[in-house]
This record gives structure tokens, C-alpha cells and sequence, in this order.
């Protein structure tokens, strides 16, 4: 048994100095240079997929992160989405139970420091909008640290519209919660450039010393914000924030990727500032919005999903969906992670706005591997190759590298007999289980150009293909 504990901690030692060894001389997350639709990571072109927790790994004082991150690495998941601390929920938010970005009373940090002045909305003192915690930037740098040991991105969201008066009395920003008689304005008026009573300058010094803060690290990339199309956030006040990390970044060469969050379900992106290299969306189904963006030649997501029910199908089969017809980053919104079950055990109640379970993160991870299973940075949507076969009410999706790679996603029915427009070749044939992750009815075709028909197994609800041109 001693054998065996050394062993560990000697693993999980190895493990954070090959970490350390990476951060120090990996550039950090950039656009693939080889197809600017996916991701480059430490070396190896990357897809992001995760089912996270609700944003609050570190502004939640009880949240255990290194068991939410140990999770997520079981699952050989990629990405985690958090909040820095400019916005944070009362519990009971959006019907959400046990809201991690909703901590008790006295357990809230965020880059601000306390002052020494008392009643602050959730107990505590006020901030001092002048002032920083170091305290809170260990514990940032800390979560940051953990998820680069085990090889997983941290979107960092910077800032995020109060929806309702009950996320503004809980701002540091508002005067009632700071000692800078800061935030007397509108909460639909605190993210614009000439509106916000003095507050811009106190959310360019947070971005700027978040950026100095983790300038070293390579699993990271800003979001400027969370669903700015609420709450009066302006494109403008977007805009500057960005050019703010890049100005802080300066000439380095330690560049960070910065994501504008563009619209709910679908949005064409016109006219896009220069700074952001990511175009995320929420509840992105179906995933037109991937069609509609691709020419901008950069990584889609879809980094938050909900609000269709429970059940993990749901999101599943969002996922898979939204991967296939092009896209580069999915975050499901799991639900199951909690203060106390960070390993995400959580039973959530039947009207959470969302899902998420250990099943269903399995099952993301056998897309994950899947889409590593194919040469994706070659591929690209064309669902024209497919020319029927369907049961009535399927839809088809499909990345293709013609005569070399086919990845093919069915939504709907129980049976297909797929007519593939194939050149000339020798192809390797797998059908693939999306709940389990087998590759049922293997087999070898020899055909010559045209269509050819590939009859699935018997499956539920959705199943994938793989085509390879054999060796």
C-alpha cells in the first residue's frame, strides 16, 4: 500500500513539473495554423469539448477545484468556463439549486480588495474599488495551475450583464458595495464608454492586472463577456475591453485568444473587431450558426447550453451537432457539480434550467475521441455528399476531406441506408455508438465512383459514421 502511495504522489509530482516545463515554453492556446477553425494547443491541433460547472470554481470560496478538475480530466474533457468576480448571483437565480456562481454568505472573492468598512450586501465588508486582493489572485493562479497539469483551458469571462436588480445589489460595482461611492448609475449603463459613471476606469484596471496576473500562462483564453446582448452592454464599451488585453499584452509574444460572446442561438457576425479569434453563441441549436460564421475563417462555440430540459440526450445530441457541422468548442452547462459533490453527484431538481451528469460526460468524451479519430483540420462541412437515406424527420451532418476522411453525425430515426457520394477507393467503414462509444459494423468497402449505400446498425436517437480511405 505504501508502494503504491509513493507511486501516486510520484505521478502526480511528474505530472505538474511537465506542466510548469509546458506552460514555461508553450506558447499559449492560438488558432490552428493549418485550418484558423480550430484550436493549436501545446503543439497539437485541438477541439474543445467539457461539461462544466456553473462558472463560479473561483470566485466560491467552499468550491473544492482540484475534485472539479480531477472530474473533468477523468473524462479526458478539455475546457472549463469560470467567472472573475464582477458579477456573482444570489441563490435562486434562474431556478438554478445549489448555484456554485451563488456563494453563501461571507464565502465571495473577487479581484477587489475589502475595505474596512462593514455591511456588504452578502456579509462581509465593502470593497475598495482601488485596491486588489492578492488573495483572490492566488486563487485565480492556483485554478489556473491545476487545469494546466492536467491539460485543460480556462475560458476566463471577464465581465457580465446584470439581467435583474437582485445581480446589481450583489456587485462590488455598485456604491452600495463599495467604500468609492462608485456604480450610482443604471445597471444597464455600467458596461458603456460614456454612461457608466466613472466605472470604466476601475473594469480597465481589473482586466489590465487579470492580464499581467496570468500573462505566463498557456491553458487560457478572455471572453470579454457573458451574453452582452442583455443589460444595456454596448458593442463600443466590447471593443475597447479587448483592445485593453491587447494593449496590456503588448509586443509579448505570450498572446492570449480573446472570444467575443456574439448572440443566443444564431447571429451573423459582421464587421468583427480585429481583436476577438473566437465567436461564441449559447443554446446553439440547431447549429446554423456555424454555416453562418464560417468564412470568418475562426473557431465557433457553442459555450453554454440549457434551458431544454434535463435530460442528457438533449445535450448530447447538441454537442455532436454542433461539432460535426463545423464548430470548435462546446461547453455543456452541468448542473451536477456543487459545493460538496464537485465531482458532479449532484441531484438536481427537475426544474433546473439544465443538465448534467457522469453519463453524459462520458458520452462527450467519446465525441472528443471520435473527432480525434479523424483528420479534422483537413476537414470541412459539406453535407452535400449525402444523397438520402434517411428515415423521415433525420437531419445529416458530415466534415469531409473528399476521397480521404468522412465524419457523419444522424440525428433522428432508428435505421439508415446512407447514400454517400464517394470517389474511386478502398474505405474503412465504422459505425459509432454515441451512448456507448463502440464502433459497431466495421467493415472494408472497395468502390467505384458514385453513390454508395451504408446501412447502420439498429440505434436510438442518433449514431455517427466514420469513413477513412484504408492503408
Amino acid at each position: 500500500m505504501q508502494s503504491q502511495t509513493t507511486h501516486r504522489w510520484l505521478g502526480i509530482l511528474l505530472l505538474a513539473l511537465v506542466a510548469v516545463s509546458l506552460q514555461a515554453k508553450e506558447k499559449p492556446l492560438a488558432l490552428c495554423p493549418q485550418n484558423p477553425h480550430y484550436f493549436l494547443f501545446r503543439g497539437k491541433p485541438e477541439i474543445l469539448i467539457t461539461s462544466g460547472e456553473h462558472y463560479g470554481a473561483v470566485i466560491n470560496l467552499d468550491f473544492n477545484q482540484e475534485k472539479y478538475l480531477d472530474t473533468l480530466f477523468s473524462n479526458r474533457l478539455n475546457l472549463t468556463r469560470t467567472f472573475a468576480g464582477a458579477y456573482v448571483e444570489p441563490p435562486g437565480a434562474f431556478d438554478i439549486a445549489d448555484n456554485t456562481l451563488a456563494p453563501a454568505p461571507g464565502r465571495f472573492i473577487c479581484p477587489w480588495a475589502r475595505s474596512a468598512t462593514p455591511y456588504y450586501a452578502n456579509r462581509g465588508n465593502k470593497f475598495d474599488l482601488t485596491q486588489f486582493d492578492p488573495a483572490y489572485f492566488k486563487r485565480l493562479k492556483s485554478f489556473l495551475q491545476l487545469a494546466s497539469k492536467r491539460g485543460i483551458v480556462v475560458e476566463l469571462n471577464l465581465f457580465c450583464p446584470f439581467y435583474e436588480e437582485s445581480q446589481w445589489n450583489l456587485s462590488p460595482m455598485n456604491y452600495l458595495n463599495n467604500v468609492n461611492n462608485l456604480g450610482t448609475v443604471e445597471r444597464t449603463n455600467v458596461y458603456t464608454l460614456d454612461k457608466n459613471g466613472g466605472l470604466l476606469a476601475i473594469q480597465e484596471a481589473m482586466t489590465r492586472k487579470i492580464v499581467e496576473e496570468l500573462r505566463d500562462f498557456d491553458n487560457l483564453y478572455y471572453e470579454v463577456c457573458n451574453e452582452p446582448y442583455f443589460g444595456g452592454v454596448t458593442l463600443e464599451w466590447q471593443n475597447h475591453i479587448a483592445e485593453v488585453i491587447q494593449a496590456t499584452e503588448g509586443k509579448s509574444a505570450r498572446k492570449h485568444l480573446i472570444s467575443r460572446n456574439v448572440a443566443n442561438d444564431k447571429a451573423k457576425v459582421v464587421e468583427p473587431h480585429a481583436a476577438f479569434s473566437i465567436f461564441n453563441f449559447h443554446y446553439a441549436t440547431p447549429p446554423d450558426t456555424v454555416h453562418l460564421n464560417y468564412l470568418l475563417q475562426k473557431p465557433i462555440g457553442d459555450n453554454e447550453t440549457g434551458f431544454k430540459g434535463t435530460a442528457d440526450a438533449t445535450y448530447r445530441i447538441e454537442g455532436w451537432e454542433f461539432i460535426l457541422a463545423g464548430g470548435a468548442l462546446y461547453n455543456n452547462l452541468d448542473y451536477s457539480f456543487t459545493v460538496g459533490r464537485e465531482h458532479g453527484t449532484f441531484a438536481y431538481p427537475p426544474k433546473q434550467p439544465g443538465g448534467g451528469s457522469a453519463a453524459l460526460r462520458q458520452q462527450l468524451q467519446y465525441l472528443s475521441q471520435f473527432m480525434h479519430g479523424v483528420p479534422f483540420t483537413r476537414m470541412a462541412p459539406d453535407n452535400f455528399i449525402i444523397k438520402g437515406g434517411m428515415q423521415p424527420g433525420a437531419t445529416v451532418r458530415a466534415l469531409v476531406e473528399k476521397g480521404s476522411a468522412y465524419a457523419i453525425y444522424i440525428r433522428g430515426g432508428r435505421h439508415a441506408d446512407l447514400k454517400v457520394d464517394l470517389p474511386t477507393g478502398s474505405y474503412k467503414v465504422e459505425w459509432f455508438n454515441t451512448r456507448t462509444g463502440k464502433c459497431e459494423k466495421p467493415s472494408t468497402l472497395k468502390h467505384t465512383s458514385g453513390i454508395a449505400v451504408l446501412s447502420s446498425p439498429d440505434y436510438e436517437e442518433d449514431i455517427a459514421l466514420r469513413i477513412l480511405k484504408a492503408k
